[in-house]
């Protein structure tokens, strides 16, 4: 397995291609490269080139597990009103303990959730590699890939990111994502960038 930059023109002056090597650069020190190299050479063939080896941005964590933290406080909020029932048998720092150790098992759980999504763009396809009790792992040739569009949530557009789409040439809806990346508009461009280099 090769790791290479990617595949743009070099420019003169601060481009797209510049963006994208500080781009993937940036993102693999943060990935913990190390256990990200060793999943994708698990992934990919020993003479495939890997142009870009990313996760999520670390905010999917708390992003993801929003609605999850959201229903914990208001149970938390229930039991430490009822707390001050005489037959309630918890008190109230009894209840906000429970409260905080519940969001603490939500966010280690989505953790795990992070730390095992890895997506991966060679010259040759794209893989996304997702799970918790059970990995599964989607893959398609560049060949096939018929769009890559960027999609944005609201709560993404505050942090900046934004999900990449993947829809084949035999379906007409997207079949995978790349989700809450930072800079996607830039993972778009190289994207685009190697399928028209190694996809045609």
């Amino acid at each position: 397995m090769t790791v290479a930059p990617p595949p743009c023109r070099p420019s003169a002056s601060p481009g797209p291609a510049d963006r994208a090597r500080t781009l993937q650069a940036g993102d693999m020190a943060d990935l913990a490269v190390g256990r990200a190299l060793t999943w994708s050479e698990r992934l990919v063939d020993d003479d495939e080139v890997v142009i870009l080896l990313l996760r999520p941005s670390p905010w999917y964590v708390p992003l993801a597990s929003a609605g999850g933290l959201l229903g914990i406080a208001a149970f938390t909020l229930a039991l430490a009103w009822m707390s001050t029932r005489s037959w309630a048998g918890w008190t109230e720092a009894q209840a906000f303990a429970l409260g905080a150790g519940l969001a603490l098992v939500r966010l280690g759980w989505q953790c795990i959730a992070w730390f095992n999504r890895l997506y991966i763009l060679t010259d040759r396809r794209i893989i996304r590699r997702m799970g918790t009790w059970r990995i599964t792992v989607f893959e398609t040739p560049l060949r096939r890939i018929h769009h890559a569009s960027v999609f944005a949530t609201v709560r993404e557009r505050l942090f900046g990111l934004g999900t990449l789409g993947f829809a084949t040439t035999d379906s007409e809806y997207y079949e995978a994502f790349w989700v809450m990346l930072r800079d996607p508009v830039t993972v778009q461009r190289i994207v685009v960038n190697a399928i028209k280099r190694y996809g045609r």
